[in-house]
């Protein structure tokens, strides 16, 4: 007989555990040694001590008979676990019982989805601004046009598999001191298909399936950032034995402008202007994704100084009206200058009072000042 701290230990709980407790711990460990996941030696035994644990601390009566005498059953009636009264439990049963939304599992020469597909795609900078239709090669799993997806020699047909008799699964039988266990499992045979192919398809080889290339045209929304996933309904692999496609999903990889970048919904550009446009101010012309514009830049404008272009930028993807175009001021110091340039520049300084000398030494001079040791 098992001693009650040991069906408790079995799940892991105390010995006043709550209902709902008890079926938590068994959902979780059932999980991790149900004989369909774990195929580790010992997990089939693990997940029968289990069931057995649960069946009995689940059970109002049970467990209070169990808690007061040891055993679920003090009448010796019945061993107290699953398949008291004649009744077989299968590995499937209790499994989607718990977890699959109760009954058996699902028929596995029933209709299945097909697989999702994912698709990695690079776009221009201005189509992710503007959006643009797309066409998208794909290579996918597709029904074999020579036997039209039965995998079997044009001519003949598959034949129903002796071992499992077309079920798609093995069962095996066993007379436990609990009660008489039914495992079932996906027959090694068929491979879950209940079919067997004696005359196999020389193009698909018995798949019934094959390789096609084909595009599809996808249109890119206005305002997309890097990064975005846009899902296409039914274009995934084909579903098995009558269920729905998978679904496609493209991820979008923006490519880098040579003159804008972005931040949000705005769009960014730096503005290179001379020094004499700088200090003197100019209208200038800026370029825009939407075309040329322009741009009165004041007099005395800095580097680092931003303006802004209103409505030229990103439209909103969620919503209606657009970002902005902020246009970054730098003013260019020219590198080659003639002599009469330069002589210029001398005269400008002596007119404006900007001696460069006087001006680089009492720069050092304040420098000397604040490093000064009294």
């Amino acid at each position: 007989m098992v001693s009650q701290k040991d069906l408790y230990e079995v799940l892991g709980v105390s010995s006043d555990a709550s209902k709902e407790e008890i079926r938590k711990a068994y959902r979780k460990l059932a999980r991790k040694y149900h004989p369909d996941v774990n195929s580790d030696e010992g997990a089939e035994d693990k997940f029968k001590e289990l069931t057995k644990a649960y069946e009995v601390l689940s059970d109002e009566q049970k467990r209070s008979n169990y808690d007061r005498f040891g055993t679920a059953d003090p009448t010796g009636a019945g061993a107290g676990g699953f398949g008291a009264g004649g009744q077989d439990f299968g590995f499937g049963d209790i499994f989607d019982m718990f977890f699959g939304g109760g009954g058996r599992r699902g028929n596995p020469n029933g209709p299945r989805r097909g697989a999702d597909l994912e698709y990695r795609m690079a776009v221009e900078f201005k189509d992710a601004v503007f959006g643009k239709k797309i066409d998208v090669p794909l290579e996918r799993t597709e029904s074999c046009d020579q036997c039209h997806g039965s995998g079997a020699k044009p001519g003949t047909n598959p034949e129903t598999c002796s071992t499992c008799k077309g079920t798609g699964e093995a069962e095996t039988i066993q007379n436990t001191p609990f009660g008489r266990i039914v495992n079932r499992r996906i027959c090694h045979q068929c491979g879950g298909t209940g079919k067997y192919i004696p005359e196999k398809c020389t193009q698909c080889h018995g798949s019934g399936e094959q390789k096609r290339k084909k595009k599809i045209q996808i249109k890119i929304p206005a305002g997309v950032q890097d990064g975005a996933q846009l899902r296409v309904s039914g274009e995934g692999e084909p579903g098995k034995k009558g269920g729905p496609a998978g679904d496609l999903y493209i991820t979008l990889r923006v490519k880098t402008h040579e003159y804008f970048s972005r931040e949000g919904d705005d769009i960014v550009c730096e503005l290179p202007i001379t020094f004499i446009q700088a200090a003197l101010g100019d209208e200038v012309v800026v370029p825009t994704l939407k075309g040329r514009a322009n741009l009165k830049v004041p007099a005395g404008t800095q580097t680092g100084t931003e303006f802004r272009l209103r409505g030229k930028g990103v439209p909103h993807l969620h919503g209606t009206g657009e970002g902005d175009q902020r246009v970054k001021i730098r003013v260019v110091t020219p590198t080659k200058l003639s002599e009469e340039q330069k002589e210029a520049l001398r005269e400008f300084s002596r007119v404006s009072g900007d001696y460069i000398h006087e001006q680089h030494d009492s720069f050092f001079d304040k420098m000397k000042k604040a490093f000064r040791h009294d």
